[in-house]
This record gives C-alpha cells, structure tokens and sequence, in this order.
C-alpha cells in the first residue's frame, strides 16, 4: 500500500521490483486488496495499472485509528 500511495499508479512489475516477493504472490495481493476495495486496476494493454481509492483509504485508517 506504501508503494501504491506515494504514486499516483503502478504497473505490477514495477511493485514486484520493489518488494521481496514472487510475481505472483504480488498479483494475489494486489487482487486481495482490489477485492477489497483499498485499490483499482485499469488495463493498460498487456499491464494492469494500480492505484488507490482514496475514499477507501481514509475509512481504513479512520477505522484502524479507531481500535
């Protein structure tokens, strides 16, 4: 989510460079969080761009805050 916020979107394979994680263990985040409404993913051709929703965002913290 760090990754995602200080962009303003990112391609998977740029998130892979950055974390010490498989390809494909960053995608079933990537979809766990997508399904939970934290992120979006536009296709962009071949890639799927990331970034997150705001709005969804700020409940999470404003819930997270509030334990």
């Amino acid at each position: 989510m760090r990754l995602l916020v200080r962009r303003t979107s990112c391609i998977c394979s740029d998130i892979v460079e950055q974390l010490p994680l498989a390809q494909s263990t960053v995608s079933q985040h990537l979809k766990v969080l997508k399904e939970a409404g934290l992120i979006r993913g536009d296709v962009d051709g071949p890639r799927v761009c990331y970034c997150v929703e705001p709005r969804a965002l700020r409940r999470l913290k404003s819930l997270v805050g509030g334990l």
